[in-house]
């Protein structure tokens, strides 16, 4: 079944395969129409030895004898067939070959079988490892940029939401009191953490990107989508891959990957990858430049196949990312109702300070306090699977952690206002998912499986006040503001921690009713825990004991404590009707309903008249999810595809991160919006045009609003108003543009590079969305602004041997923001996550 599978990828069908005379293989090569071809060469991969196929497409070539080995079938014009060969035993090996540009049956697992993704009843995106590294997509940030229903936002890794159709996380600060949205899975293994998005793939044999509710088919539940990330596994034929990437900005890429036979039994793969560029922001105080690269990434794995029907994989990883990043640059001001002498210009003018720049995208900082984003990401997994009667019982047991080790300056300036803004994270997981997958009984196929995940985090972060702190957090006209020393070194040490539990029963089934009409109910039942504990103590500053002073200090920073303990059962569902109208239309209609689990505040608590936590505001109620899709996918003539789908889901109870106008008071909390929707279309098309052209598009509409919330946090421009919330009813949710699509292409030749067959090539790759809201609360001032990229890349590629390829990213220079921020205070500055400017470089490499 593994070959037939990496055959399918590959588009080879190996119909019958042996040795003769026990050293020799002799075989024959065919096109799709069974026409025999000459001239073809076959390789043993990895040796010199070689041979060709003669007029009537047949070929004998010598093995030496060792097995087990890898045959490949290379002609101009036609994909390379790639075929392992472990055994001596059947008299003939048939290979057929098809065109280079005929279009790739797709097959992918997501409904945890084997099948082809134009007949799964799902809205999915498939990007394979090889798109990914041939358009320089080393990350998730970058699949967006061909995944256009997928959004990422990042002002470093733990302040992290990924979200599909605008849905999965909130738009802000990152809370460890809920869960993501958006699923995220490695070999069958759930990352709790979103900053595992922000760190480089590894080896990756295929992306899929699913979209909408997924709740009976992965262990973890998820409102919005999933990420299917499968790498590339342990072969017994052995194989390498090196790949080494130079570009501008010093920017150096290396990736490696080797595999092969330990014994007859196991086998091995280990693979790295390794990425370092310059900053691309000036510190002009430090005179260096920040917002670098540096990540190191290992991941290995051992195959074992005790029987033919069981294989028992053992995987390990580590990734590091020590960059000096993640800066933010000053993008504006914006005047708000407080007095005057509390707005952000008058404040800097009081303390003769000017911004370095009052371009953002001239990309010049002064900051004082220095950006590190350190984290290390790393674990443990055995999988598990064994075929019982028509299906597959897959057990996957895991072990992650992850460790947050980061610096900010917060306010974005030069000045000493927060000489200190870390939050030092630790999280560890343990995940066991049982499941089987198979046909059930005659007409009636399905999964069905139990999960489990318990993970705890603990934060212990510090936030203190520099010299200038008096200024910026001055409330009244009092002259006790500008005691000497009063706030220095005046600040908080927080000790957060949360301990979260999850078990599960889920399953689908898919009934065919005929051949054309499937049905496929799905049912999950979920049992969620939370206990968390906050505290936070003050430190430092003038020691006083004057009430006047101390009644200052407390305004800026105090303690609090709470407990916060909470569990919540939810049975969801989804139903599925699936119609293959003909060889070429599939169609199909879903409604699901969802829900996100109950949340906890691990962030401080807005506080009363009398300095006590809120508690009612603790404890965050579930989401709950009614979704509707309905979508078709084509295949209008020959060598296209054309998929369109429909959607509309609405959120009772949306959990939405907000920001506390006042500093100190907590850096954000959750809250519950009454009601949102999301409703929109997606279109999916790739077409070849002939031998030499591919095209393909896809472009998303998307129209996400509060329908109901009352009570939301102001806008930037609305801080110090007389009230202290503001109803958003009837406008955008953050982050959701109307509009978002990505556009490419390649021109390919077929050529010959120091002795090796494959193509040369010319691609273009193009992403575009509108403007969008980056505030919880709709403000003008943090309306990100419509952008569009373009990308290119020529070179030649090969299946074995020398590779190369010249390329640029934003080839037009544009100036982007991927996020706006307000500085803790909301004293009117806000910063901006800026896109890279135009980068380029060349990348090689060689396979065997």
């Amino acid at each position: 079944m593994k070959n037939s599978i990496k055959n399918k990828l590959t588009i080879v069908s190996v119909l019958t395969f042996s040795i003769s005379f026990g050293q020799n293989i002799e075989g024959l090569v065919t096109t799709n129409q069974n026409i025999p071809l000459e001239a073809v060469n076959i390789v043993i991969k990895g040796t010199t030895s070689n041979t060709i196929s003669d007029s009537r497409g047949k070929f004998i070539i010598d093995t030496k004898g060792k097995l087990p080995l890898t045959l490949l079938a290379q002609y101009v014009g036609y994909k390379t067939a790639e075929i392992e060969i472990t055994s001596f035993s059947i008299p003939s090996l048939q290979i057929t070959l098809n065109e280079e540009n005929a279009l790739v049956e797709v097959v992918v697992s997501s409904r945890r079988r084997i099948e082809k993704v134009q007949d799964v009843p799902i809205a999915i995106s498939v990007i394979t490892g090889k798109q990914a590294e041939q358009t320089g997509a080393f990350n998730v940030n970058r699949i967006k940029e061909l995944v256009p229903s997928v959004q990422l936002y990042s002002s470093n890794p733990r302040n992290t939401g990924i979200n599909i159709r605008s849905l999965g996380s909130p738009f802000g600060l990152t809370n460890d009191g809920i869960d993501p949205g958006v699923g995220f899975y490695v070999d069958g293994v759930y990352y709790a953490r979103p900053a595992a998005t922000t760190l480089d793939f590894i080896d990756v044999e295929q992306i899929e990107i699913l979209r909408g509710p997924q709740g009976s088919l992965f262990g973890k539940n998820t409102t919005s989508g999933a990420f299917n990330i499968t790498t590339r596994k342990p072969s017994f034929t052995s194989g390498a891959d090196f790949e080494v990437s130079y570009g501008n900005y010093a920017f150096l890429q290396a990736k490696a990957s080797i595999t092969g036979a330990l014994s007859k039994k196991i086998a091995g793969r280990i693979s790295f990858s390794g990425t370092q560029r310059d900053g691309l922001i000036d510190n002009v105080a430090t005179g260096k430049s920040t917002n670098t690269l540096n990540n190191q990434g290992i991941r290995g794995q051992l195959l074992y196949t005790p029987t033919e029907r069981t294989n028992i994989i053992l995987a390990a990883d580590i990734t590091t990312q020590r960059p000096d990043g993640y800066a933010q640059v000053v993008a504006g001001v914006a005047p708000t109702q407080r007095a005057a002498y509390r707005q952000f210009n008058a404040i800097i003018a009081d303390l003769n300070y000017q911004l370095p720049s009052l371009n953002a995208f001239d990309r010049k900082i002064d900051h004082d306090t220095p950006w590190r984003s350190g984290q290390d990401l790393g674990g443990i997994s055995l999988n598990i699977d064994t075929k019982i009667g028509n299906g597959t019982l897959t057990s996957t047991t895991a072990w992650r952690f992850w460790n947050w080790d980061p610096s900010n300056d917060r306010d974005f300036t030069g000045l000493q206002v927060l000489a200190k803004s870390q939050n030092p994270t630790r999280q560890t997981q343990i995940t066991q998912e049982v499941r089987y997958a198979g046909q059930l009984i005659s007409k009636v196929s399905g999964v069905v499986g139990v999960f489990f995940i318990d993970q705890t985090s603990k934060t212990d972060g510090t936030e203190e006040s520099g010299n200038a702190q008096w200024r910026f957090a001055q409330s009244t006209t009092s002259a006790l503001w500008k005691t000497p020393g009063l706030f220095e070194g005046y600040g908080i040490k927080t000790d957060a921690s949360i301990r979260s539990s999850s078990a599960a029963v889920f399953g689908q089934l898919d009934w065919a009713i005929t051949d054309r009409l499937h049905v496929l109910p799905g049912l999950r039942y979920n049992f969620d825990k939370k206990d968390a504990d906050y505290s936070r103590k003050t430190y430092g500053g003038l020691q006083t004991t004057d009430p006047a002073l101390l009644a200052l200090k407390k305004l800026v920073y105090s303690d609090q404590a709470f407990t916060s303990n909470t569990d919540n059962t939810d049975f969801s569902g989804n139903l599925t009707v699936s119609f293959k109208a003909t060889d070429k239309i599939n169609a199909y209609a879903t409604y699901a309903k969802s829900y996100k689990p109950v949340g906890v505040n691990v962030a401080g608590l807005p506080t009363n008249s009398s300095g006590q936590p809120l508690l009612d505001l603790a404890v965050i109620k579930p989401e709950k999810v009614n979704h509707y899709e309905i979508g078709v996918k084509t295949s209008p003539f020959k060598n296209s595809i054309l998929n369109l789908t429909f959607f509309n889901t609405d959120i009772k109870d949306f959990q939405t991160n907000v920001q506390a106008a006042e500093l100190g008071v907590n850096r954000g909390y959750l809250a519950n919006a009454d009601k949102v929707r999301v409703s929109g279309a997606e279109l999916d098309a790739s077409i070849i045009v002939n031998n030499h052209l591919t095209i393909n598009g896809a472009v998303t509409y998307t129209d996400g609003k509060y329908i109901k919330f009352t009570n939301a946090p102001l806008p930037l421009e609305e801080t110090g108003a007389s009230v202290a919330f503001k109803d958003v009813s009837g406008t955008n949710l953050p982050g959701a543009s109307k509009w978002a699509g990505s556009l490419g292409g390649e021109l390919s030749d077929n050529a010959k590079f120091f002795g090796n067959s494959g193509k040369i090539f010319i691609a273009v790759d193009s992403y575009a969305r509108s403007e969008f809201s980056s505030s919880p609360s709709a403000s003008k001032y943090l309306i990100v602004q419509g952008y569009a990229l373009f990308n290119a890349r020529l070179g030649f590629r090969a299946t074995d041997g020398f590779s190369v390829q010249f390329w640029g990213r934003n080839l037009l220079n544009k100036d982007y923001y991927e996020q706006l921020l307000p500085a803790g205070g909301n004293t009117g500055q806000y910063a901006g996550v800026i896109g890279d400017q135009r980068t380029y470089g060349i990348t090689l490499k060689y396979s065997l």
